[in-house]
């Protein structure tokens, strides 16, 4: 839909990556600004604000400066244009650039000029194609040289990447890696208490309990040199897996082991594993912090006690981890119960993780549900869902439209989408009108301002309930593909007879179990045979949780 604006008003957008500094100060950041400012000058282009985005590659779209022009583009209803100097400083992905080029602003109102590739929206760019071309070749070129670079200095046991908690970068080569004298004694300390049979739980809750900052607040707080209020959002506590981590990483035998994951294409910034032969490794490269007997000893300790774990048979392995979660604190369901007279599953049951006294944030009010009424509740539920006709499926889809877009039907709302364009376009010829009749003298200039706020408030509401009907369009359209997909799932099985991992996962993304409600007045103790009442909540896969909730009464 087309801005109202009696004056072109426009963001400008500037960007530069590593590989662009190399055009040296023709490619710089203060000289596209000179560049616009000059044309928008010339132009009577007025600019409300200029977007940035320094050291950032092209071929990704989520450069903050970007993202936060898209959202000011979203509030702002004067701006009717953006520019740059030219397409590359958009992007250098040829989709992704398209897109906002010739797709997103036009259909957002807004005019997108680049000024030095001769592109402008609002006319025919028949060489656009070959431009965005070029631009994504050379961004793959630019991929390839620096992949190529980051090999030979992995070759060559170069440490290329940030330094690994416990090292710093030696200050006068780059690439090598020194003890970091406050972070040091830490992984050597880790390493220690290991040997010495302590697990990972009571490492982090040791360093915990010192004060000692974890490896990520570490980073932000005593290296990037970010500001205390964004530290303080840091954990302060260590975890288990943050040690276990420590306790596997060869770097600390004094090794450089480099290119174990790599990004997916050199547009994503989506990484995958790399196979273990083909890791960059490189023996002896900086001075160890342990020694190889006591990393084989952490590393035995490790496995033994995860051994020792599994091998018992009487150790419960709950289907619902990961799944099951404590409504009131969020905290994950673990299996807790004892074993009596040889019965396990009479007396087995899922806990709160933070109902324990020796829990470091107690849950006030955790959840505890019995295994088997779980499993029978969801198990019900399922195959109440499976066993719906086509019909009942239907009117489920029909009646989750209709919640997800309750301002009408969609003839009305298409109904009032046109009397909404209808009416910009009479406001665009009355807004006309009113700068020719303020040129020619037939209109006071304070009257011509008056009424040109007029309708440029009512054209700004008018373009928002168009976007609040589109949204609603939309939603009712996500929510019928959720539902038919969701229920395409259920066509898949005629009966769950026994719950699953897996028929979890296909069908589940989450379930919140609440605290048990008894009658009002009584009194309840251990192992009593009051009646309750416990619900769970169910989110499934593509629909989230369908209407209502599931009771679970004591069998």
């Amino acid at each position: 839909m087309k801005r109202i604006n009696a004056v072109n008003i426009a963001y400008i957008y500037l960007r530069l990556s590593n590989e662009d500094q190399r055009q040296g100060e023709s490619g710089s950041i203060t000289n596209q600004r000179k560049i616009l400012e000059d044309y928008c000058t010339r132009n009577n282009i007025v600019i409300a604000r200029e977007f940035a985005d320094d050291d950032w590659s092209g071929g990704n779209f989520n450069r903050p400066g970007f993202q936060s022009m898209i959202k000011a583009l979203k509030s702002d209803g004067r701006v009717n244009m953006v520019i740059t100097k030219d397409l590359s400083r958009l992007g250098r992905d040829m989709s992704e650039s398209s897109y906002y080029a010739e797709r997103y602003f036009p259909e957002h109102g807004i005019r997108y000029i680049a000024v030095y590739d001769n592109f402008d929206s609002e006319e025919e760019n028949f060489l656009a194609p070959f431009q965005f071309a070029i631009n994504d070749v050379y961004l793959r070129d630019s991929s390839k040289k620096i992949k190529t670079a980051l090999h030979t200095m992995m070759d060559r046991g170069e440490y290329c990447f940030r330094a690994p908690y416990g090292y710093e970068k030696d200050p006068h080569d780059n690439h090598k890696l020194l003890p970091n004298p406050e972070t040091a004694p830490v992984v050597k300390r880790i390493f220690r208490m290991a040997v010495q049979g302590f697990s990972t739980w009571a490492i982090a809750e040791a360093l915990t309990r010192d004060g000692i900052f974890p490896p990520l607040k570490y980073r932000v707080y005593e290296i990037e040199g970010m500001d205390s209020g964004n530290a303080e959002a840091m954990s302060d506590e260590w975890n288990n897996t943050t040690v276990k981590r420590i306790l596997k990483n060869p770097v600390y035998l004094g090794h450089t082991m480099l290119g174990k994951s790599k990004k997916v294409s050199p547009k994503s910034e989506v990484k995958r594993s790399v196979p273990q032969d083909e890791w960059r490794i490189t023996m002896n490269t900086h001075e160890p912090l342990v020694s190889r007997e006591e990393f084989d000893c952490a590393a035995r300790y490790l496995g033994k006690r995860r051994a020792d774990y599994e091998k018992h048979e009487h150790v419960r392995k709950s289907i619902f981890g990961g799944i099951a979660y404590c409504s009131c604190c969020g905290a994950p369901m673990c299996s807790s119960g004892t074993v009596y007279n040889g019965e396990r599953e009479k007396y087995w049951y899922l806990t709160c993780q933070n109902i324990p006294k020796r829990s470091k944030k107690p849950c006030p009010n955790g959840a505890r549900i019995k295994y088997d009424v779980l499993q029978r509740a969801v198990c019900e539920e399922l195959n109440d869902l499976i066993h719906l006709s086509g019909e009942e499926k239907r009117e489920i889809t029909q009646e989750a439209m209709r919640i997800a877009g309750d301002t009408g039907s969609q003839k009305a709302r298409q109904k009032r989408m046109t009397e909404i364009e209808q009416r910009q376009k009479a406001i665009d010829s009355l807004l006309m009108k009113i700068y020719e009749d303020m040129y020619t003298g037939r209109l006071q200039e304070d009257t011509a301002q008056r009424m040109t706020e007029k309708y440029q408030q009512e054209s700004s509401t008018l373009s928002s309930e168009y976007a609040e009907l589109q949204e609603c369009q939309r939603t009712a359209d996500d929510t019928k593909a959720a539902y038919d997909e969701f229920f395409a799932l259920t066509e898949q099985f005629s009966d769950v007879d026994k719950l699953t991992p897996e028929i979890l996962s296909t069908f589940i993304d989450r379930i919140e179990v609440e605290p048990k409600v008894y009658p009002p007045g009584v009194k309840v103790y251990a192992r009593s045979k009051i009646p309750y009442e416990q619900t769970i909540h169910i989110y499934y896969k593509f629909i989230g949780e369908r209407p209502g909730t599931i009771s679970s009464k004591p069998a």
